[in-house]
């Protein structure tokens, strides 16, 4: 009976946010790293997007995180276009078995105070050309609540198809995921000085990194339950160091665009 409460309080939960709620769990063992990195149970970060250049043998270049069943949420420097594609529910890139959603693009909207070369800003929305079927693979995250603070230290989890090793000629095949602890803004400016700013977010320098493939991915906190996008991978080490934070776009501070854009379009 017990049992049956706490699987109709979870399905409420779910139901009630939409969001942030997978179907399949996650197994995480830690602090393994993207970098050298630990295979993602398939299907169990279903907001994870592969954006893909069309025309390359749909080359994998940048991540991002579906957000709605129209939008999703990557970086500005990943210099998306109405000519790639959008691949959902995606785990092994080398199997063509997997049941994936390949959407075309309608528009996108790039933060109009992105500036590339302090990297401030670094967001991007996609609005879909068509709605995304959602499925045990498929799901949204939830959006941090704009003000957000975080603690110094909390856990969080970051995915991606990017390198496992900086100088590696290609990415893998399956979708890796690592466990990174939080930073302060403050703590940092240690590692990166005055290249820190309002608009990121830091996390890791624990023994695992993000690394180039990466880019526009989610980085995501659980609380009560409920997985939210905190982060978006922008920029860290050039080798990947896994002694340096990696550095994301804070979803926190960008949130008020992310939701004038998605309500006025």
């Amino acid at each position: 009976m017990a049992a049956l409460w706490l699987l109709s309080c979870l399905a409420l939960l779910g139901a009630a946010h939409g969001c942030g709620v997978q179907e399949i769990q996650p197994i995480i063992s830690g602090y393994a790293r993207i970098v050298n990195g630990e295979e993602a149970v398939p299907g169990s970060w279903p907001w994870q997007v592969s954006l893909q250049v069309r025309r390359v043998g749909n080359w994998h270049f940048c991540g991002g995180s579906l957000v709605s069943q129209r939008w999703v949420v990557t970086a500005a420097h990943c210099g998306v276009t109405k000519s790639n594609v959008v691949v959902l529910g995606e785990h092994d890139r080398s199997s063509s078995k997997e049941k994936v959603q390949k959407l075309a693009i309608q528009q996108v909207f790039t933060h109009p105070q992105y500036d590339s070369s302090t990297v401030n800003n670094d967001i991007a929305l996609i609005k879909l050309a068509t709605a995304a079927v959602l499925g045990s693979t498929v799901a949204p995250v939830c959006l941090a609540a704009a003000g957000e603070q975080y603690q110094s230290r909390q856990r969080c989890v970051t995915s991606g198809w990017g390198k496992t090793r900086y100088n590696a000629l290609s990415t893998p095949s399956k979708l890796q995921q690592t466990v990174l602890p939080l930073l302060t803004n403050q703590e940092c400016k240690n590692y990166w000085d005055g290249n820190i700013l309002d608009s990121m977010i830091c996390a890791g320098a624990a023994g695992s990194s993000s690394c180039m493939g990466d880019s526009g991915g989610p980085l995501v906190c659980k609380e009560n339950g409920v997985w939210n996008l905190v982060g978006i991978v922008s920029w860290g080490s050039s080798s990947c160091a896994t002694t340096s934070p990696g550095v994301y776009a804070r979803v926190s501070l960008l949130r008020s665009w992310i939701n004038s854009i998605m309500a006025n379009n």
